[in-house]
């Protein structure tokens, strides 16, 4: 079962409420997006604990109802 982008959205900022979130259908098959996500909350943080807080925030779905991901964070400039 494929992941709606909107659904993907809506996790991102229920973790992460002042987040700019960009969702991308990589492949038009509902399962390959590409995410880039601005917030506040990254700043000071690896990009490797930048992308734990986003997959934290969909819930253990990656690879699952979420296939692929491809993450770019940033704090806000």
């Amino acid at each position: 079962m494929a992941m709606a982008a909107a659904e993907i959205e809506r996790r991102i900022k229920a973790a992460l409420p002042d987040a700019q979130v960009d969702i991308r259908d990589l492949a038009g098959d509902g399962d390959h997006y590409a995410a880039t996500v601005v917030s506040e909350a990254f700043r000071g943080k690896t990009r490797v604990q930048q992308h734990q807080l986003v997959y934290n925030a969909l819930s253990g779905d990656m690879g699952g109802a979420l296939h692929a991901l491809a993450l770019t964070t940033s704090a806000p400039a």
